[in-house]
């Protein structure tokens, strides 16, 4: 079911809770929080807002669902922001909903700022990862002041790893008394069930891309930008193949810094074993065709692919940074590295590529680790145990 704004009206007698979820783009919604949609539609009436078009009415959604179609841009876009400010006001004040839970900074400055104005009982943000984590002079402060922002806004707030939540509340963005993380971690956990040792998968996957069975194959799954650390692993990557004949680097997702070409160059005389899959809405292929998950980020919420590569049993290689500690043990799921340091992630990556008894080992205990603490049904547990408890407190 889907509506925009010229269709809200204002609702009866309350039988449910009335809930609103606010994104910036409707693929928050699809890859991360469906399974939290399905058990939230059976407690609550569920409204979810993004930047929807056309191409999103042929996706199945969960029956139930109304979605709102609102302009909320990713970067700075003033008057398109200033139009889903006003949106946003209106629709909260008609509606009168229960609970707005925001995802995504954009998404979280517009909805906890507005949701306060109409006097929402409960604002609830979820952090996913800080962008001025990195940045440098005034744009650090001003993207801090809107994290700031948000939180005063909101009546509590998620992170989705222990360890970026103390990194908020060690910069005074959030305080302990309001803020918490559900379960272990996570933002959706991990479906165990599509996310899986899988051989028919892996022969495909490699003979589609001319792999042989034999290779060893390092993967990096996620969104193509320079925060990802994907050049320090192309570089290490180009190190370790002078010496290790059979390996093979795979990097899958969507290439919005549009970096491809730079990253076949920095990788020298080994861009005939560098190979890319653009974005795929079947990345569990591409886990069970990989021996080794690489996430070498310069900064991470809790990273979702490391959970999916650990329930696949594949171990990581990752950086030493919040969020991606939370998803990785280290020497016993996986290996860590100082962000930024390409001979140490080389030498990570020499190291599994040369003992497959210690990668094996490492992915077992990866498996173990994701499917008893993260399952994806301990996680929308924990959440809409969350949701009741906030509006039971409200309630009193």
């Amino acid at each position: 079911m889907s509506r925009d704004l010229k269709d809200t009206s204002t609702p009866g007698p309350r039988q449910r809770p009335r809930i609103c979820l606010v994104v910036a783009a409707p693929l928050t919604l699809k890859a991360f929080l469906l399974g939290h949609i399905e058990a939230m539609l059976a407690m609550a009436e569920v409204t979810a807002v993004a930047n929807f078009t056309r191409a999103d009415d042929d996706f199945p959604w969960p029956e139930g669902l109304i979605r709102i179609a609102l302009p909320i841009a990713r970067p700075i876009a003033p008057w398109t922001d200033l139009r889903a400010l006003l949106a946003l006001r209106r629709l909260f004040r008609e509606q009168r909903y229960d609970l707005v839970h925001s995802i995504t900074p954009k998404a979280g400055l517009l909805a906890m700022l507005t949701a306060k104005l109409a006097q929402v009982p409960v604002r609830l943000h979820t952090y996913t990862g800080q962008v001025w984590a990195r940045a440098q002079g005034w744009r650090r402060g001003v993207l801090k002041r809107a994290d700031r922002l948000i939180a005063n806004c909101a009546t509590q707030v998620l992170a989705d790893s222990a360890t970026q939540r103390d990194f908020l509340v060690a910069e005074d963005i959030v305080s302990e008394k309001r803020s918490a993380v559900l379960a272990f971690g996570s933002l959706c956990g991990v479906d165990a069930e599509r996310f899986h040792p899988d051989q028919a998968a892996r022969r495909r996957i490699r003979q589609a891309l001319g792999i042989a069975p034999e290779d060893l194959v390092f993967l990096y799954l996620g969104r193509f930008n320079r925060d990802k650390g994907l050049f320090d692993l192309v570089r290490a990557f180009a190190d370790i193949s002078m010496r290790c004949a059979h390996a093979q680097l795979l990097l899958v997702g969507p290439d919005e810094g549009g970096l491809r070409p730079d990253l076949t160059r920095a990788v020298g005389g080994s861009a005939t074993r560098l190979h890319f899959a653009g974005y795929s809405d079947r990345p569990q292929e591409y886990f069970a065709a990989a021996d080794i998950c690489c996430l070498p980020s310069y900064r991470e919420g809790f990273p979702t692919t490391l959970l999916e590569a650990a329930a696949t049993g594949i171990p990581a290689i990752g950086s030493r940074i919040y969020g991606i500690t939370d998803a990785v043990v280290e020497n016993e799921t996986g290996l860590l590295f100082e962000a930024g340091n390409v001979a140490e992630l080389a030498a990570c990556m020499r190291r599994l590529a040369d003992d497959p008894d210690l990668r094996a080992g490492l992915g077992r205990a990866a498996r173990e680790r994701a499917l008893r603490d993260f399952s994806a049904d301990t996680v929308t547990a924990a959440l809409l145990s969350h949701y009741r408890a906030l509006l039971r407190q409200q309630a009193r």
